[in-house]
């Protein structure tokens, strides 16, 4: 995902701007508080992009994905929900509440059915959530790979997975992760690359070959 965003103070004294010369100059945005924004306002900052994060109290646009990106996110929820439990639920580009400051949007979030409120929900609580998944971003390869795990298993999400595509042939490859509940930190527990077929979080059988990838 795209850059972090910076704003700059608007003077006390500065004329209010016509709305087309708004538009021409692009949006103004509030100063940051001085502790940085926290999760709430995600939901209240008026005209955010779609799909912004929140690290560290800072907010992080989305830049236009790759095909790879958003194919890859039906191929997987497509087979995560084929076998899914009754008591579990797949998601995909929610923000995940891990703390007042940080508020990540997992590509894809596997969640607890009583977690899920409505149809005007708009977070979920990382208590809530038993999967978190990533399919990494030339733009956001930093967070995708070190960022957001480290944040994602200090708040106690179990599961992990690293989703990317291979420079030599574009192939899908997961890497799946499972959370030492000692060192809060993940642990790898098998790289795939043609079949994701794995017992945790679930009994889990997913295609991930190119030509899955390419038929949908």
């Amino acid at each position: 995902m795209g850059g972090t965003m910076t704003a700059e103070p608007i003077a006390a004294h500065e004329p209010e701007r016509e709305p087309e010369r708004e538009r021409e100059q692009g949006c103004r945005w509030p100063v940051p508080p001085q502790d940085g924004y926290t999760v709430n306002d995600l939901f209240t900052l008026p005209d955010l992009p779609p799909h912004t994060e929140l690290i560290d109290g800072s907010l992080v646009f989305v830049s236009p994905q790759r095909d790879f990106h958003s194919t890859m996110i039906d191929l997987l929820v497509t087979g995560l929900r084929r076998t899914v439990p009754k008591a579990l639920r797949v998601r995909r580009e929610m923000t995940v509440e891990l703390d007042p400051r940080n508020g990540p949007e997992p590509d894809i979030s596997l969640v607890h059915t009583e977690a899920v409120t409505g149809m005007e929900q708009t977070r979920f609580a990382a208590t809530d959530v038993l999967l978190a998944v990533e399919v990494v971003s030339p733009d956001s390869e930093a967070r995708d790979r070190d960022t957001k795990p480290r944040k994602y298993a200090a708040a106690g999400i179990p599961n992990f997975w690293l989703v990317e595509m291979t420079d030599a042939n574009q192939h899908p490859v997961v890497r799946v992760y499972e959370l030492d509940p000692v060192s809060k930190t993940y642990v790898i527990t098998g790289i795939h690359h043609d079949q994701l077929k794995i017992a945790v979080p679930y009994d889990i059988d997913v295609d991930i070959s190119v030509k899955a990838l390419k038929e949908l």
